[in-house]
């Protein structure tokens, strides 16, 4: 899911800024898997624990093709 379609499902598109900001707020981030969330354009962008971190954990869900996890 992007930060837009975030903002979509909350009903606004509008709100996408405060969407990112929720999300980047996020206590519990494993449990509340904020780390799904990617750009509009399907790039890897912010992640409290930083992108590599990102990158493993959706890599390790299977969430990215194995060609993805080496670029």
């Amino acid at each position: 899911i992007s930060y837009l379609q975030l903002a979509r499902r909350l009903g606004d598109e509008k709100v996408i800024r405060a969407a990112g900001r929720a999300n980047g707020s996020n206590p519990v981030s494993i449990i509340v898997p904020c780390h799904r969330v990617i750009g509009s354009d399907g790039t890897l962008v912010g992640y409290g624990g930083g992108l590599d971190k990102k990158k493993w954990l959706l890599g390790f869900e299977g969430a990215l093709k194995q060609e993805e996890l080496f670029a």
